[in-house]
């Protein structure tokens, strides 16, 4: 029971990913289609975020309600509806339409598989769990590359990848009593890290000391994260003189180290504290930047310091998540989570445009100082949270 629960919430994660890189694969194509101006693809991205957000924050009252199967069930299924609806639109006003269920879906699964994971199961699987989530964002972009090289079109794509989020839906909804069956079977220490009736609430966590270093923490991660992704390439291109082609090539290993990076750090996660794997992830950032900031550096230097800078990024994230209850408490974690995963999306989608105009009047050099500032803010905030945490004896 413990095995088979394990490996569907895995499906579940590669589910979560599927849909995170499929517009981007699909929109060279499908805004010619739709006759609109190329930005729009920004006003599609706000809106999911905006429901992503929205659903992360109400995650806690959701997962207490009707349980994390239930919501992980639910919130797939919405996110099945939304890309049979995009694969039916016809004009841009639709496609806004389903992008709501589009976002809404992800952000409460996001949050409550999470927190069943952190309460449930060992540091190891939360990190293998992230890793899960690169194997979905991967194989999206092929499904959708496939259909338009065989000429099906970028409709097909999103219908395939509905029809995948169709078939786990179904395999979540068989799976109800694994989910039941597992909280009954938990002993005396995880009954007690079940979720407390009433729901905490926003206001409720952001009471609890250190709650709020660690969204900040949480908020400069994700906003590294996506803006190291977003602007590798026209970096190296502008400013280190190197090739398009290699450019882009080097650029997509960031997110192949942040993938295996996390599968490495699942295998030595139980012989490590979070805390220590955090800080391990943060120096290797430290020294990727490092190596993309030196102009004089041959041009080998800042390429293999993107693959460094994924690797430092691969633990933090599922290590900060893993860590969450004990800090603040199983009863609250889900809450905590749930605004920590609010504070993600949001720093994944606000700080890359704003580099994005300080590379537009300024220069886009400033790159690697921006991700400088960003990390030393978050490692401030995390070490912080620690203090905190300590003086409170978790």
């Amino acid at each position: 029971m413990y095995s088979l629960l394990l490996a569907i919430i895995y499906l579940a994660f590669i589910s979560l990913g599927l849909p995170d890189s499929l517009l981007g694969a699909a929109w060279p194509v499908l805004y010619r289609q739709l006759d609109v101006p190329i930005a729009f693809a920004g006003i599609l991205t706000f809106i999911i975020s905006c429901g992503t957000v929205l659903s992360s924050l109400m995650s806690d009252r959701l997962t207490r309600r009707f349980g994390a199967g239930w919501v992980t069930a639910a919130s797939v299924f919405m996110t099945m509806v939304a890309l049979f609806g995009f694969s039916c639109s016809s004009a841009f006003w639709m496609l806004c339409l389903w992008a709501v269920p589009y976002g809404l879906g992800a952000g409460a699964v996001d949050a409550a598989l999470n927190n069943y994971v952190a309460l449930h199961y060992s540091q190891r699987h939360m990190h293998w769990l992230h890793c899960f989530w690169g194997v979905g964002v991967s194989i999206s972009p092929y499904i959708m590359s496939s259909c338009l090289i065989s000429g099906a079109g970028w409709q097909a794509g999103y219908r395939w990848v509905a029809i995948l989020q169709a078939a786990l839906t179904a395999i979540l909804l068989a799976s109800l009593p694994l989910w039941r069956s597992r909280k009954k079977s938990s002993g005396a220490e995880e009954e007690a890290a079940e979720p407390a009736a009433e729901a905490l609430g926003v206001r409720g966590a952001l009471r609890i000391p250190g709650v709020r270093e660690v969204l900040v923490g949480f908020f400069c991660y994700c906003a590294l994260e996506s803006s190291t992704g977003l602007w590798a390439s026209s970096y190296l291109v502008l400013n280190r003189g190197i090739a398009v082609e290699v450019a882009a090539r080097w650029a997509s290993l960031f997110y192949l180290g942040i993938t295996f990076g996390r599968f490495l750090s699942g295998t030595i996660a139980n012989k490590l504290t979070d805390r220590s794997i955090i800080r391990l992830g943060l120096a290797l950032i430290f020294l990727g930047i490092l190596a993309i900031l030196f102009p004089a550096a041959p041009q080998i230097v800042p390429l293999c310091g993107l693959i460094v800078i994924g690797l430092g990024c691969a633990p933090v994230y599922p290590a900060i998540i893993h860590e969450t209850p004990s800090n603040f408490g199983a009863e609250n974690s889900q809450a905590v989570i749930g605004i920590q995963m609010a504070g993600a999306y949001v720093g994944a989608t606000v700080m890359p445009p704003l580099f994005g105009i300080i590379a537009d009047y300024v220069n886009i050099g400033w790159y690697p100082v921006w991700l400088l500032l960003i990390l030393a803010l978050m490692t401030v905030m995390l070490e912080r949270k620690n203090r905190i945490v300590a003086a409170a004896g978790r």
